[in-house]
C-alpha cells in the first residue's frame, strides 16, 4: 500500500468536509425554520380546535364571527402547512448537497453542475418556504384584534380619553 496515496485520500476526504460544513450550518438553520413553523402550525390548529368546541355554546348572531375566525385559521394552517414543505425540501436538497460531495470525491466524477443544480433549486425552496411564512404573518396581523368586541364595550370610553 502506497503511504504517499493514502495521505492523499485522507486529504481529499478533509477537502470534502470543509467544503461540506457550509451546507451543514445551512441544515441548521433551515431546522430551527422548520422548528419555528411547526410550533406556529400546532397553535393555529390548537386555536382553531378551540373555536370549533365553542360553536355549540355560540349565539347563532355570532356564528359568522366564528365562521370567519375559523376559515382565517385554515388559511393560515395552509399557508404554514405549505412552508414546511418548501423548507422541508430545501433541507432535502441541501443533505443530497453533502452526500455529492463525498460520492464525487470517492467516484472522482465532477459533480460541480450536480452540486449547483441542487444548492440553486434548495434555495429557491428555501426563498417560497419564506415567503408563505410572510404571507401567513401578513394573514395573521390581518385578522389581529386587539380590545374589547360587543356592543357594552364599543359605548364606554375610558375616562382618561374623554
Amino acid at each position: 500500500m502506497d503511504p504517499g496515496g493514502m495521505g492523499g485520500q485522507i486529504e481529499e476526504i478533509g477537502e470534502v468536509v470543509r467544503t461540506a460544513v457550509a451546507p451543514v450550518f445551512l441544515l441548521s438553520g433551515v431546522g430551527v425554520s422548520l422548528t419555528m413553523l411547526t410550533s406556529r402550525l400546532a397553535r393555529v390548529v390548537d386555536r382553531a380546535r378551540a373555536l370549533e368546541q365553542k360553536e355549540s355554546n355560540t349565539h347563532e348572531r355570532d356564528l359568522h364571527l366564528l365562521d370567519g375566525a375559523l376559515r382565517t385559521l385554515e388559511q393560515r394552517a395552509r399557508l404554514l402547512g405549505r412552508a414546511i414543505a418548501l423548507c422541508t425540501i430545501c433541507a432535502l436538497l441541501v443533505s443530497m448537497v453533502v452526500v455529492t460531495l463525498f460520492l464525487g470525491a470517492f467516484v472522482h466524477f465532477r459533480v460541480s453542475l450536480i452540486i449547483a443544480t441542487l444548492f440553486i433549486v434548495a434555495m429557491l425552496s428555501f426563498i417560497g418556504g419564506l415567503l408563505m411564512f410572510l404571507r401567513e404573518v401578513f394573514v395573521a396581523t390581518r385578522a389581529l384584534r386587539i380590545g374589547l368586541t360587543g356592543s357594552s364595550a364599543a359605548g364606554k370610553q375610558p375616562a382618561a380619553s374623554r
